[in-house]
């Protein structure tokens, strides 16, 4: 058998503070771009814009205030597991002060001040957010106001899970004798923090569910980007210049202190700063002192989300000292009471961890930049199916779901390749109010070594792997970055226990394409053409493409070769010239009447029961399908007509099965009817 250290496990700590869980001592308050768009964006993005101003100049015409139905102003949306102490009112802004604001005078982290919720993790990222415009624009549309088009009615965009999302509010927030209760502005009459905070929210199904957590989850959640975190004892010695880039390259960053006993309650270090509790990182600065003395000052600026807290005693001066210029220190100095400075070496003796989110892949130790392709990949633990636990579990680790990574022959100069991994598990936050929590989650990489099909047991008993985790972790996502030959390999993501259900996203980030995957991507676009040309379309979505694998794919690798997705897509080209004659409106959509005319001219002659399969099936609510509907049902009808043929051996157009057969006609008549 292969030996092979054994994984472990290791806890992240959630940041929870709310400014009312301290002890005495202060009053709190009373309460380049992301490397993971899709190509299609600019289209969606167009769509998502489209849909919001049809809703919202829909409640202008009508001269009625929005009022959002599936995040309604109740105690559901507030708290899942308790009600709140006190008696909250949900009000508009235009009920809390006399000219309320979206943003005013510029989005900036002033304007983020926690409330009585314990997301400081999520306020410390807004905050970080703010430094960053392009993003902040993408998150937080800035053509938004309490008069021009004012129904009552906003938007926001979070990165979900490969794709971005758009999440609609109405603006009534809780209050408590005419105070928001959770974030506010430090203005006033200025809301577009609170609102943020209420779109977040929506999307995790509650307040409460953003209870906790890790400014990671948050960051992503706003760039799309990759995360980064570091243990501040073990991390490299770079950590400073690490620091530096990252803010140079638009990286977001955050910063905490572990309680010492985890279920402890959170409390001020010696130094004022508080255990358990979220902060910004808004600045990284270095410079010559100015006495003279050859020594760097290394400042990193940190920023409380409560807002009014004193600096704690660890906080230094020194940045004035390396202003040098007015407008110099007008941008290093501190913007608000809960903002301060700190030397490097106070910074490391204070905090305990130190997170990133990154917008492009490329490293943080050097200064080279490259170009990236990523690889979306979903996929499922099921209990005793496919969540086989880490490889300390072998009767079942093999179990796990399996995907391939192929890399191509690198240039001369270079004898490796440079992959980045990231797994994350899927909504677990959401599905708090049924008891979940976030699993222990890593991954290992095998080589191939000659091996088409899903890898065995025997192989993970007698083969050690290529590159794994550092340790399985009790956070959203984990990240890895490895340097492999190249080769075939296949990546194992799984929970560190067996039996532990969830979904999981995985993201192989690899360097730019070679010469020989440049060709193959021009042979490809020979074959292809722009079939969706003329059409409104964002391509295929993941279903109907792996319908089309599962179609085409002869030999069972699990992938197509070129022949094989060249007579796919001559079958997808004649497919579509048969829905343009149908879509006599050019709305890139035929409907479910002109469906039966569509399939009939493609060569499918069905029952009247299967036509109204397809309609509840494949029709959206206004009894259309849409090109990828229409595309997907075709190759789910011809791999039943194949499936039939297959088994009409005698051609009577009568079968005869055996029960093992049946399952499988079965098992593929069951993906074609689920709706």
């Amino acid at each position: 058998m292969a030996e092979e250290q054994k994984f472990s496990e290791t806890s992240v700590q959630l940041t929870e503070a709310a400014p009312q869980t301290v002890g005495s001592g202060f009053t709190a308050p009373g309460n380049i771009y992301s490397a993971i768009l899709s190509r299609n964006d600019a289209v969606k993005d167009a769509r998502r814009l489209k849909d919001f101003q049809e809703l919202r100049d829909k409640y202008v015409f009508k001269k009625v205030l929005f009022e959002d139905p599936l995040f309604p102003a109740q105690d559901s949306s507030l708290f899942f597991s308790e009600k709140f102490p006190l008696k909250l009112e949900w009000k508009r802004p235009s009920d809390i002060c006399s000219n309320p604001q979206f943003i005013l005078g510029g989005a900036n982290r002033t304007d983020i001040c926690q409330g009585d919720l314990g997301d400081c993790w999520l306020l410390a990222a807004i905050a970080c957010l703010t430094l960053n415009d392009i993003v902040l624009k993408r998150v937080v549309p800035h053509d938004q106001s309490f008069t021009e088009n004012y129904a009552g009615i906003f938007h926001f965009q979070f990165w979900r899970y490969g794709e971005w999302v758009d999440v609609v509010v109405d603006d009534r927030l809780p209050t408590y004798k005419n105070q928001l209760v959770f974030t506010r502005s430090g203005q006033k009459n200025e809301f577009w923090s609170a609102l943020l905070e209420k779109a977040y929210a929506k999307l995790h199904g509650s307040y409460e569910a953003l209870k906790g957590g890790n400014s990671l989850e948050a960051m992503e959640d706003f760039t799309g980007g990759l995360t980064e975190f570091y243990e501040i004892t073990e991390a490299p010695k770079e950590l400073y210049n690490i620091m530096r880039k990252a803010l140079k390259r638009g990286s977001l960053m955050s910063c905490a202190i572990d309680v010492l006993v985890p279920t402890a309650q959170r409390t001020k270090t010696a130094s004022g700063l508080v255990t358990g509790h979220a902060y910004s990182i808004t600045g990284v600065e270095q410079g010559k002192r100015k006495d003279g003395k050859d020594l760097m000052i290394r400042l990193v600026r940190v920023r409380d989300p409560w807002g009014v807290a004193p600096p704690p005693a660890c906080k230094s001066n020194d940045w004035a000292a390396l202003a040098t210029s007015e407008q110099d220190k007008e941008r290093l100095r501190p913007t608000e009471q809960g903002e301060f400075w700190m030397c490097f070496e106070e910074f490391k003796k204070n905090f305990t961890k130190l997170e990133i989110c990154n917008l492009t892949p490329d490293t943080l130790e050097d200064d080279q930049m490259l170009k990236w392709n990523v690889t979306i990949h979903e996929g499922r633990w099921v209990k005793g199916c496919s969540a086989g636990g880490c490889r300390n579990f072998p009767d079942t680790y093999w179990t796990n779901p399996q995907f391939r990574l192929v890399l191509p022959e690198a240039d001369a100069k270079e004898k490796t390749c440079t992959v980045v991994v990231a797994l994350m598990q899927k909504g677990r936050r959401k599905e708090r109010s049924l008891g979940a929590t976030l699993h222990n989650i890593g991954f290992a990489i095998y080589e191939m070594k000659g091996n088409q099909q899903q890898l065995p047991k025997d192989f993970f008993l007698y083969n050690a792997s290529t590159a794994r985790c550092k340790s399985y972790v009790n956070m959203r996502e984990v990240t890895e970055r490895f340097c492999l030959k190249p080769g075939e390999y296949v990546i194992i993501p799984s929970t560190f226990d067996p039996h532990k259900e969830s979904e999981f996203l995985l993201r192989p980030f690899e360097e730019e394409e070679t010469e020989e995957e440049k060709q193959f991507r021009a042979i490809f676009q020979q074959i292809a053409g722009d079939v969706n040309k003329e059409l409104k379309t964002e391509g295929f979505s993941l279903e109907s493409c792996r319908s089309m694998i599962a179609l085409m794919d002869t030999d069972g690798t699990g992938h197509l070769n070129l022949q094989e997705f060249k007579h796919l897509w001559n079958k997808i080209k004649k497919w579509k010239l048969v829905f343009t004659r149908y879509d006599t409106d050019k709305s890139s959509t035929i409907s479910s009447f002109e469906m039966r005319n569509a399939l009939t001219e493609a060569g499918f002659q069905l029952n009247n029961q299967l036509y109204d399969i397809i309609c509840m099936r494949y029709a959206n609510e206004n009894m259309e399908l849409d090109f990828d509907s229409y595309i997907s049902c075709l190759v789910r009808l011809e791999g039943m007509f194949r499936a039939f043929r297959a088994f009409d051996r005698d051609g009577d157009g009568i079968i005869k099965l055996n029960v093992f057969e049946v399952s499988s006609i079965i098992f593929f008549l069951n993906s074609f009817i689920e709706y």
